[in-house]
This record gives C-alpha cells, sequence and structure tokens, in this order.
C-alpha cells in the first residue's frame, strides 16, 4: 500500500505540471499545436482534463497513504468528513455567497454536483486537509504540545488556509484571463478577494478536521509518517506559487513560503525525543 500510495503521489505531481503545460503553454499559445491533430489532442487534455483528474489523484494517493499509515476505520471516517462537510459548504457557498463570498466555477474542473460544485473539489479538500492534519500532528507530537489533538486540528486547519493564500489569488487572477477555475462576484482587499474567504476556508478546514479526528474517539492516536503528506502539501502549493509568478503576483508566493511551506516542514525536522537515547552505563 505504501508503494501504491507513492504511485499515485508521482502521478498526482505529473498531472499538476502537465496542467501548468496547459494553462501557460497550450492556452495562450495556440499556435503551436494549431494544424496538428496529435498536437491538438495533447494539448487539449492539458487544458481541459488535468485539473479535476490531478485532484481524484491526489486523493487516491492521501486514501493509500491513510491506509497504510493510520488504518482504514481512520481514514475513512476522515475521508467522509471532509468530503462531506467541505461539499455541504462549497454547495451553501455557490448558492448564498456564504461562508466563501460570491463566487461561481467555471467548467474547467469537470462534473458538477447538482451543476454548481465540481465532484472533484471535495476531494481535494479531503487530500489537503488530511495532508495538513498530518503534519500539524507531528509538529504537535514532536514537540511535546499540550493537548495535541486540538493543536493538530487548529494548526492542521492553518496550514490549509495558508494554502489559500496562493491558491485563489493565482486560479482566479484577472490577469490569468485565458482561463479562470471560478469567478469571484465580489471583491475584497486580498488580490481582489474578500476577506471572508479566508475566513470561511478556515472555518470549514477547522470543521472537518476536528469532526474527522474527533470520529476516531482515541484520545492519543498512531504518529504517521510526514514524508508523503508534505509532498502532497508542497507540489499543490508550488503549483499555486508557480502560476501566481506567472501572473505577477510575487507577494503571494512568498506569503506561501513563510506562511505554508516553511510552518509545514517542521513536521520533517526530528528533535531531540526522536533521537535513541544512548545506553546507560553504570
Amino acid at each position: 500500500m505504501k508503494r501504491v500510495a507513492w504511485a499515485f503521489t508521482v502521478l498526482h505531481a505529473c498531472a499538476l505540471v502537465v496542467g501548468l503545460f496547459g494553462i501557460l503553454i497550450a492556452i495562450p499559445h495556440p499556435h503551436l499545436w494549431a494544424g496538428d491533430a496529435n498536437g491538438a489532442a495533447v494539448f487539449a487534455f492539458a487544458i481541459n482534463r488535468t485539473g479535476g483528474t490531478a485532484m481524484f489523484l491526489g486523493a487516491l494517493a492521501m486514501l493509500a497513504y491513510g491506509f497504510s499509515a493510520l488504518g482504514v476505520r481512520r481514514t475513512l471516517l476522515f475521508f467522509c468528513a471532509a468530503t462531506v462537510l467541505s461539499a455541504a459548504a462549497e454547495l451553501t457557498g455557490t448558492k448564498t455567497g456564504w461562508p466563501f463570498g460570491g463566487y461561481e466555477y467555471t467548467d474547467f474542473l469537470g462534473p458538477k454536483l447538482l451543476g454548481r460544485v465540481p465532484v472533484a473539489v471535495p476531494l481535494s479538500w479531503f487530500s489537503m486537509g488530511f495532508a495538513s492534519f498530518v503534519l500539524a500532528d507531528v509538529i504537535a507530537a514532536r514537540r511535546g504540545w499540550r493537548h495535541r489533538p486540538l493543536w493538530s486540528i487548529a494548526l492542521g486547519a492553518w496550514l490549509l488556509t495558508a494554502w489559500d493564500l496562493v491558491l485563489d489569488p493565482s486560479m482566479a487572477a484577472p490577469q490569468m484571463q485565458y482561463i479562470h477555475f471560478w469567478i469571484w462576484h465580489e471583491t475584497g482587499p486580498y488580490f481582489g478577494m474578500p476577506l471572508r474567504n479566508l475566513a470561511g476556508w478556515f472555518a470549514t478546514g477547522f470543521l472537518f478536521i476536528a469532526v474527522g479526528r474527533s470520529a476516531w474517539n482515541e484520545r492519543a492516536a498512531p504518529l504517521a509518517p510526514p514524508v508523503l503528506p508534505f509532498v502532497v502539501y508542497g507540489v499543490n502549493v508550488g503549483w499555486s506559487m508557480v502560476l501566481s509568478i506567472a501572473a505577477g503576483m510575487w507577494p503571494t508566493a512568498l506569503a506561501a513560503v513563510v506562511l505554508a511551506l516553511a510552518p509545514a516542514a517542521l513536521a520533517l525536522v526530528r528533535d531531540e525525543r526522536d533521537r535513541p537515547k544512548a545506553a546507560a552505563f553504570v
């Protein structure tokens, strides 16, 4: 199962790279593939299929990882909480504007639930939410923080929200006029987005991470290895950073490094409690 998880992670990363090719090269430069049937098919796939495909592959990677590292029961409970609650938040948001603000999805991410929310979106909430939670749990455990479950939930919600600091501006930037994954119907001070979008992200993430973790009904859960979740988290943050830089929004990329990648990387740093204790001599 570990090999399966890594295989899906590699495919997930590849799909993201192909997606960048579609967004940054295929769409703005149609002359590169005009008149070539094979090239047109490749470019069309890169444009129309990789967004949703990458989300599905990311979810499969984190499901396989969870089955191996934390067990089937814990993983499925978290999966159900993440997908159901995030889908409910997105459906409410696209209908009423709460909790994220007024917005609607375009057709670039595939088929939609009730015609409003792409099916792949709740899967993305799960994969990044689960990765964020695992990284936060490792950080809290290795540093011996009291009330580890609460810290894991709060820090996990923060890591998830920190990803959105660069995700939303990059995927709905006016500068990327040739492709938008969603469209805002209201404006705000954060690169044209309302601040309640960030509050909605934190609240949604905190809710489903708390419900998913509480459903385990365990005071101290096993400590899962952080490398694969960090890779999943890192490639998604990095993908959004590339789009932001391409759109000329350097501050969001810098924010992603400082507020998302750097804190998440603490999960990879071992402290004295992780090192084997020297043998005692009498």
